[in-house]
């Protein structure tokens, strides 16, 4: 019998008697607690911090932007009288700063006084041996031109000349004029900060008198100029004599570097005569000495060009008041471009010397009224421009002080002088624009103070149309900055707003296609080895900030470009006209090496294909700018060249190639399909192509045709 060997069972372990038993706090660490806490704090604490931060921001804006539309306020406002106001007073100015005022007047006496108070400071006496008849002075205000009632002239320059004194150098016993000034009977002294005083004294020099008119015939009118350089400066002055004769006389002044001698050439030369027997009101001479404007009682200006000053010519006679209302105020505005007529019915305009081919002047420029300006309530006597900005003052008959901004067309202050009516006889503007000084005949004077920040924006100036000097209409111009101070300030928020909404369309039309193409076909065909390296880069390329990419493509792309309009314009076709080919070609390789070229090799092949196209791009760009643009690119922008068929018809061709592709596909898109399927992936392939082909040419025919209906319709891209 056989016996079973049975092996003995193992032992079965007590699992109670061996587990071993783990328990874990369910309560929460106090370091996890607080560092909850510290971070729930910091994100509202943050976020809220944020927002007040945005509308700290806001708020800052708004502080800076109002201002803009404040216009102005009288801070400061004074009325006395003048003592001994010399009579007939010739010239009114005032210090930088409102610290002296200067009256001149017929006899040759020259009187400072304190514009604040009216007080008295000194008097100095111009040795003269006759008698002044009129004054011309440069915008600058300093240089001046003396006529006389012999017929002579004499330039030279009535200025203020400032100093700064440590508290320590001021001579003792000053006389207090006000909080600010002191006087010591010859010069004024203004606290400063710094614990300093700034010292102004005034100062008359003048050249030999100068021969101009017949003698004895007096000087009635006088504009006088200085221009060139330091070295070799030109003067010009031109004169209306009691006889009515009008001369031009320019004065050259070289000086040599090394022995420090000037030699100077004096030239006059007589202006034809003005038609008629008529007052002159106003004289005004271009710095150049190109143009002279002789202002007539009878309201009109006789203009003349002096382009050649051996043969000056009487231009153009234009009126420029209403018939029946005289002419009664005549000045240039700062930068010589802008004239202000006063009118004896009040009105104030501004004419500009524009082109105008049917006017029939010698020059092909006439006189046009730009802007009419609020009228005041009685006569214009006297007129102050500004010598920084486009500000001016104009006085009325009956005492009214208006001070206006030329460009922006508003009144800024509308100033009471008190003047009993005619009496107004003498108006200063200071030279900060921060004054007005206005006294009369009887020697009462009004002193005003002024704050106004930006008498030039308006919300007319920033979204309207403004006609500026020198432009032939009313437009929307926007200039930041010019090569001078004389220029408008173009402040039109129209052109950036229509640019800037202009360029996201533009940028739109390339980048709305280009990117909704590349995310389908980074997600839905691309291998996914590809697209684990293509996403990511893409992702961080949109984390770059558009400025910083802006900036990047301005410094370093725009030149480029610039440079190569053509072919960058010609990539935009021959890019896609590749990978399309390249596409279509794709097919045609067999299935299987196909798939063993797909991922990293087919984008790589691809990358080949961009490649060449842009360098197809770049060769043939010089023939498609002869073809498209005539040769040049910037004349035919510019309309000088060419015309918009070419590249309307290269705009109209993608929408017409859509526009018949998908015409394509709903009249026989079912069929096509069916074909598809029933013939080879390499005849599909094929079909394909001679589909596209087919659809290319007549794109290009149909392009071409909306192009002619466009350019019949007088719609061009250039326009």
């Amino acid at each position: 019998m056989n016996e079973t060997a049975i092996e003995p069972t193992r032992p079965v372990p007590d699992i109670k008697a061996s587990a071993v038993t783990y328990r874990r706090s369910k309560k929460t660490s106090r370091r996890v607690i607080l560092i909850d806490r510290a971070a729930d704090l910091i994100i509202t604490w943050g976020g809220l911090a944020v927002i007040a931060t945005v509308f700290a921001i806001m708020a800052f804006l708004v502080w800076v932007v109002v201002p803009l539309f404040t216009g102005g306020d009288v801070v400061g406002e004074a009325r006395y009288r003048v003592a001994d106001f010399p009579q007939p007073n010739l010239l009114l100015t005032l210090e930088e700063e409102n610290a002296l005022a200067l009256a001149l007047s017929s006899g040759g006496l020259l009187q400072v006084f304190h514009p604040g108070t009216g007080r008295m400071i000194t008097t100095i006496g111009l040795d003269l041996a006759a008698p002044i008849a009129a004054v011309g002075r440069t915008l600058s205000g300093d240089d001046i031109a003396l006529g006389f009632a012999d017929g002579s002239v004499r330039l030279g320059r009535i200025a203020f000349v400032p100093s700064t004194l440590t508290a320590s150098a001021v001579p003792e016993g000053l006389t207090i004029l006000d909080a600010r000034d002191r006087t010591d009977g010859r010069a004024a002294f203004s606290i400063v900060p710094g614990n300093q005083f700034r010292r102004v004294e005034p100062m008359a020099q003048f050249e030999p008198p100068q021969q101009i008119a017949d003698a004895g015939v007096a000087i009635a009118h006088l504009a006088y100029r200085i221009a060139g350089t330091v070295e070799r400066p030109t003067q010009a002055l031109v004169t209306v004599d009691a006889l009515g004769k009008v001369r031009l006389g320019t004065a050259r002044t070289k000086k040599n570097m090394l022995t420090k001698k000037e030699t100077r050439t004096v030239s006059a030369v007589d202006l034809p005569p003005f038609p008629g027997e008529v007052a002159v009101v106003g004289l005004l001479l271009t710095e150049r000495a190109d143009q002279v404007y002789v202002g007539l009682a009878d309201g009109r200006i006789v203009r003349y060009s002096t382009v050649d000053p051996k043969a000056p010519v009487v231009t153009e006679i234009r009126r420029v008041v209403p018939e029946g209302v005289g002419l009664t105020a005549l000045g240039f505005l700062n930068g010589e471009q802008s004239i202000v007529v006063g009118g004896s019915d009040g009105s104030v305009s501004i004419w500009f010397r524009l082109p105008d081919p049917s006017a029939g002047t010698a020059d092909r420029l006439a006189l046009t009224r730009a802007r009419v300006l609020e009228p005041h309530g009685a006569p214009v006597v006297a007129f102050e421009p500004s010598r920084r900005t486009k500000t001016f003052v104009s006085l009325s008959a009956d005492g009214e002080a208006v001070v206006r901004h030329a460009t922006s067309e508003q009144v800024l202050f509308r100033l009471t002088a008190g003047a009993e009516p005619g009496r107004g006889s003498a108006l200063a503007l200071a030279p900060k624009d921060d004054g007005v000084l206005a006294v009369a005949a009887d020697g009462r004077a009004a002193r005003w103070l002024l704050r106004m920040e930006h008498p030039e924006t308006t919300w007319g100036t920033l979204f309207g149309r403004v006609w500026y000097e020198g432009y032939g209409a009313p437009d929307y111009t926007w200039q930041s900055s010019s090569g001078t101070d004389t220029f408008e300030p173009k402040l039109s928020l129209v052109p950036l707003v229509f640019g800037t909404i202009k360029a996201t369309v533009y940028s739109l039309l390339f980048a709305v296609p280009i990117a909704l193409v590349a995310a389908i076909y980074t997600s839905q065909f691309v291998h996914p080895g590809v697209r684990g390296a293509v996403k990511p880069t893409m992702e961080m390329m949109a984390g770059l900030p558009s400025v910083v990419l802006g900036f990047i493509a301005a410094l370093i792309l725009a030149p480029i470009i610039e440079a190569w309009i053509a072919a960058v314009i010609l990539a935009f076709a021959t890019l896609p006209f590749a990978l399309l080919a390249a596409a279509h070609l794709w097919q045609l390789l067999p299935q299987r090496l196909a798939l063993r070229l797909d991922g990293m090799p087919k984008l790589a092949l691809f990358a080949v294909v961009g490649a060449i196209a842009l360098y197809a791009a770049y060769a043939l760009g010089p023939a498609f700018e002869r073809a498209i643009f005539a040769g040049d690119f910037r004349l035919w922008t510019a309309g000088a060249v060419g015309s918009d068929l070419p590249l309307m018809t290269l705009i109209a061709f993608p929408f017409v190639f859509l526009a018949i592709a998908a015409l394509v596909t709903r009249l026989f898109g079912a069929r096509l399909e069916a074909w598809r399927r029933a013939v080879t992936l390499r005849w599909s392939g094929v079909g394909e192509a001679a589909r596209w082909a087919a659809t290319l040419v007549a794109s290009g025919i149909a392009a071409y045709g909306v192009a002619v209906m466009f350019d019949a319709l007088g719609i061009g891209v250039r326009g």
